[in-house]
């Protein structure tokens, strides 16, 4: 027994794991029963260049106090997403919009979000409930295997890159590797007793 489930956690770590949603393919959700009259943000995200939103409230909304945050969390063309930031958003001058920037990383594969309403009465409510329900990707991105975007200069200088043994295409199975060599360790050490 104490052998049989090592080798079980090492087979389903070996079994590789994708999210949902397609590569290349933006995401949003649906505003319909929210405070949110519309939401603008471009069509794609750029490494190192500012990647605004802009969040219309509807009028009650708008005109209890309510401020507007936002969640934001990038991914990156190794594989990984950095920990969600929160983000305040500032009215704009004519008093109709919420709206704030972030820079992505120089890597980034796309960007997911979520919009806070912090009510005047100290509640919150998020746009989805729960998760991200907004995703815009990169004009350069890399995911399952295949890069992708509308920058072609940069693909083309990432694939060269990849092909000629850099560590972007080794990272995920490094990952694997490691932890199935500490998981039949551990296998071993606890059979020994």
């Amino acid at each position: 027994m104490r052998v049989v489930v090592p080798l079980l956690v090492c087979l389903i770590l070996a079994v590789p794991i994708t999210c949902a949603g397609e590569s290349g393919v933006n995401e949003e959700t649906s505003l319909e029963g929210t405070d949110i009259q519309d939401i603008v943000y471009p069509s794609e995200a750029s490494a190192g260049e500012d990647f605004g939103l802009s969040v219309v409230l509807s009028d009650e909304a708008k005109g209890n106090g309510t401020t507007v945050s936002w969640i934001t969390q990038i991914c990156i063309n190794s594989g990984i997403c950095y920990a969600p930031e929160t983000h305040s958003m500032d009215l704009d001058d004519e008093g109709m919009s919420w709206e704030g920037t972030i820079v992505p990383d120089d890597t980034v594969t796309y960007v997911n979000w979520r919009i806070e309403m912090n009510w005047e009465d100290g509640n919150k409510t998020s746009v989805p409930d729960t998760g991200f329900g907004w995703k815009v990707w990169s004009d350069c991105w890399y995911d399952n295997g295949a890069w992708g975007g509308s920058d072609q200069e940069c693909i083309d200088e990432s694939s060269s890159e990849e092909g000629s043994g850099s560590l972007l295409g080794l990272l995920p199975g490094f990952g694997a590797a490691a932890s199935l060599l500490a998981i039949s360790t551990a296998g071993l050490m606890g059979r020994r007793d």
